[in-house]
């Protein structure tokens, strides 16, 4: 969008928040960057420049302005709708594998050579991999100097710095304001002074309906694992370098998080997954017109706009338990899974109580025994079979995954049929035109409003949704009484 010039001025006279994140605004007079919807006064058109990044802001010399914070922006909706070679890698930069790996170990993720990975973002995004990560530990840090009392260097280190010189520099130059100069614009008191633990707010652009994304997570949640208490959807999380457990509240202009880590450099995985778990970098607007435009489901949209896919923190948990609810209730599942946990589970201790474990990984549940699943024998094979392939790594369900290539090969396991590979590939690898012409509450909810209800026809007609299928089947979804559609009370 960056390079429509008339469109972008547009978006910053309106002070359109809807935009944020799409592009930056680069301020030549005075070297600053803004959000697309920042407070203050527009410059003269001849004055402004536009990037598609943050990264590419600050390689051209900006720094970012401190009245309308662009970091905090809610990311590209682009990145999660789409699944070539610079969506993956952007996914795969927020789940912090550069800083981990490098880009050699981003490259071999994605299957091409690291030189080609750099000239499509450069071409694209106006910054390589590396700045990217950079433009991300910069926003980490400001992040920990502002909701924590850690010492300067601990904080340089848990925001991926390899020393604390590059930390310095880096801040001064991306906020022109040393660490230090920063932590003093807190309002007193604001500081957390607890290790690991951070409250934080979560952007995304409105409206944001969380009926059906937290009633879904609240209804399906796991014993031990999840649950729903005092109006926050908790649970455990599996990251990099150990675990956390996260509550999260709904409001109406952010989602508050409150994250408890066992290692603060988990601090910007934690975030990226949490948003992709609520589909906070969505733009509902534009999901919204293309499906309001279909007579049937403008109803349902304009009734409650916003709906949001329910998606996950852990693509390998989702499919096990994608397996475990096949041709069951909810209740079953919930049942069946919780048992693994117990079993199988890796205990965590959660400050707060009520969490007690990490879900098992593909790993301890490749070793049990596939005659103590409560479950018939044709589906203790294919658990077994999708446990066993992604335990050895011939099976990989990542944010880098490719779709169709990941719907083909789970297609091609014995049990998988079209529901479980289509609500594993719109719920664990966020494909946003998944779509379940099988599913009996979709076959329920068409038949109710004049749709075909066979699931050829239903496809057929689901043409017109097309690419946001999978926000039509929440709409769908909707129009029963399930608890998956109700925030908890």
């Amino acid at each position: 969008m960056h390079t429509d010039t008339e469109r972008c001025l547009r978006a910053v006279r309106s002070k359109d928040a809807r935009f944020d994140g799409w592009f930056f605004t680069a301020v030549l007079t005075t070297g600053i960057y803004c959000r697309p919807s920042c407070p203050v006064v527009p410059p003269k058109p001849a004055n402004m420049v536009f990037h598609p990044s943050a990264a590419a802001c600050q390689q051209a010399g900006f720094r970012a302005c401190k009245r309308c914070r662009p970091d905090t922006s809610p990311g590209s909706p682009e990145w999660n709708q789409r699944a070539d070679l610079v969506a993956r890698a952007m996914r795969l930069i927020a789940d912090g594998v550069v800083d981990r790996e490098g880009v050699p170990g981003l490259a071999a993720r994605l299957g091409y050579s690291a030189r080609q990975v750099e000239r499509q973002l450069l071409a694209e995004l106006g910054a390589g991999p590396l700045a990217l990560a950079r433009a991300q530990r910069a926003q980490t840090a400001r992040l920990l100097i502002e909701t924590t009392a850690l010492p300067m260097a601990q904080i340089a280190f848990a925001a991926g710095f390899a020393s604390i010189r590059t930390f310095n520099d880096t801040v001064r130059e991306v906020y022109a304001l040393t660490p230090g100069d920063l932590r003093a614009r807190v309002p007193r008191g604001h500081a957390g002074g607890r290790s690991g633990a951070l409250s934080l707010r979560l952007p995304f652009r409105a409206p944001l309906n969380p009926d059906n994304l937290f009633g879904h997570l609240a209804a399906t949640a796991v014993p031990g694992v999840e649950e729903w208490r005092d109006g926050a959807y908790r649970r455990t999380l599996r990251l990099p370098y150990g675990h956390g457990v996260v509550a999260l509240t709904p409001h109406p202009d952010h989602i508050a998080c409150r994250l408890t880590l066992s290692d603060l450099r988990d601090l910007p995985v934690a975030i990226s997954r949490c948003r992709r778990m609520l589909d906070l970098d969505a733009d509902p607007v534009a999901v919204d017109d293309q499906l309001r435009a279909d007579p049937v489901l403008a109803p349902l949209v304009d009734k409650a706009p916003g709906r949001r896919v329910p998606r996950t923190v852990d693509e390998a948990e989702f499919a096990v338990r994608a397996v475990l609810g096949q041709q069951v209730s909810t209740a079953a599942a919930r049942t069946h899974a919780a048992r693994l946990v117990t079993a199988h589970g890796e205990p965590v201790e959660d400050p707060e109580g009520g969490l007690t474990h990490l879900f098992p990984s593909p790993e301890a549940l490749a070793s049990l025994d596939p005659e103590s699943l409560a479950m018939p024998r044709t589906r203790r094979r294919t658990f077994t079979t999708l446990v066993g392939r992604l335990a050895d790594g011939s099976l990989h369900l990542g944010v880098e995954s490719d779709w169709p290539d990941v719907r083909a090969w789970l297609l091609a396991l014995p049990g998988f049929g079209p529901w479980t590979a289509d609500v594993i590939a719109m719920r664990a690898l966020g494909d946003p035109d998944a779509f379940l012409p099988t599913d009996l509450g979709i076959r329920r909810a068409a038949g109710e409003l004049g749709l075909p209800s066979t699931p050829a026809a239903l496809t057929a007609r689901a043409a017109a949704w097309r690419p946001w299928r999978a926000y039509a089947v929440q709409y769908l979804w909707a129009t029963d009484s399930h608890p998956i559609n109700f925030l908890p009370v």
